[in-house]
């Protein structure tokens, strides 16, 4: 690394260049300013919340219908990226929804439907049964299908906007530990163990990492253990990507808290890698650190999806599994993100807490987190997720 290079001064410097960095890096480079991404792990890597193919997309958002809008603006991103780097990242394969009527899953995702005209289709629970043979459904079941949903290939889409933003100019470092920042009304500073850096903005998008980088935030970040895995239907044929949807189950029954989710078997012509269909169970782990975390899944690991299999999906219940593996979530106090400047630091904007189900708006919070770092503010519908929600 060149000493011009090494003491150089960046417009903004981006700690963290996976889902939401290289997203942002992207979006500045863009713009045509001068950007550092900096990597302590490789571009893309599994080693976070952002490793493998798939994350699921959804339009008629459960969690809370202020995300609607933005997931919008996400969804036409993603197509804006597939254009200009020619990567499809973005598959709308369709989704089912089951669960109590009345549950946060069904009842959630219908009142993202009536506020915002999201095209979402009831479906009783005997023509699901018909349309969706695969899945055992329970007698009390609702039914909702998302034509619009589907899965966003996560590493494709950190490689693609980490590739334009290079091509825009930008520096990204991988493989670069960041020791400590500063960020105060004349510029930042970055020091890593390979170099120090300055700039006039810093983002931290450091994932599971975020918690000891900003240990001032003001905001409790929890950061869990998570495990997916994927098995090999007995029919696979009829779980093939084309004949099943992306699916998303919340069961109140004891020992299924929390909600499973799962996706199609992916050819292996355009789609290498993981093999088999992928399910996960979307809750909050135990508490981890990501330093020391237990990478490496076993049996009680599995027990935690497999249930699900003979539950919902009986053709795929007598199968071994294939593959598991660990990541991370990290959750604020209220499981939505932070995406905002920091109120102590003049320099410094955030985007953290993505909770597991942050990587399908990647595509825009990138464009905000560009916004808040060079214009202070956005017109993206950001407010909801500020730090003063949490002043109180």
């Amino acid at each position: 690394m060149s000493e011009t290079l090494m003491n150089g001064s960046y417009d903004v410097i981006v700690i963290g260049v996976g889902a939401m960095g290289s997203a942002t890096c992207s979006a500045l480079a863009r713009r045509g300013h001068r950007v550092l991404g900096l990597e302590r792990f490789d571009v893309p890597h599994a080693l976070g919340s952002s490793g493998g193919q798939t994350r699921l997309i959804r339009l008629a958002y459960y969690e809370h219908p202020d995300y609607v809008p933005l997931l919008r603006r996400a969804y036409a991103a993603w197509d804006e990226l597939a254009e200009r780097s020619g990567v499809e990242v973005l598959h709308r394969t369709g989704a089912l929804y089951l669960g109590p009527p009345d549950g946060r899953l069904i009842a959630g995702t219908l009142r993202s439907v009536a506020e915002h005209g999201v095209p979402c289709e009831r479906v009783d629970r005997d023509e699901a049964a018909r349309r969706f043979p695969q899945f055992r459904i329970p007698d009390a079941f609702g039914a909702l299908f998302e034509p619009e949903a589907g899965f966003v290939l996560c590493e494709r889409a950190i490689s693609a906007f980490a590739d334009e933003a290079m091509r825009a100019g930008a520096r990204i470092q991988a493989r670069e530990r960041v020791v400590e920042w500063s960020a105060g009304s004349e510029g930042v500073r970055v020091r890593t163990d390979r170099g120090s850096y300055e700039g006039g903005e810093l983002v931290i998008t450091a994932g599971a990492w975020a918690p000891a980088l900003m240990t001032d935030l003001g905001v409790e970040l929890r950061v869990t253990r998570q495990v997916i895995g994927w098995v090999w239907p007995d029919d696979p044929a009829s779980f093939e990507l084309g004949a099943f949807p992306c699916w998303a189950v919340q069961d109140d029954a004891p020992g299924f808290e929390g909600i499973y989710y799962g996706f199609p078997l992916l050819p292996a012509a355009g789609f290498a890698g993981e093999r088999g269909i992928k399910l996960g169970h979307h809750f909050l782990g135990r508490t981890a650190e990501p330093e020391t975390l237990d990478r490496d899944p076993g049996p009680a690991d599995e027990a935690d999806f497999r249930p699900a299999l003979e539950r919902y999906l009986p053709g795929a219940a007598g199968s071994a599994t294939l593959a598991a593996k660990v990541c991370m979530y990290t959750a604020t106090p209220d499981e939505h993100f932070v995406v905002d400047r920091h109120p102590l630091h003049q320099r410094l904007t955030v985007g953290c807490g993505f909770t597991g189900h942050g990587f399908k708006f990647a595509s825009v919070i990138g464009e905000a987190l560009a916004d808040l770092a060079i214009e202070r503010s956005s017109d993206l519908p950001i407010g909801f997720l500020g730090l003063s929600r949490f002043a109180d």
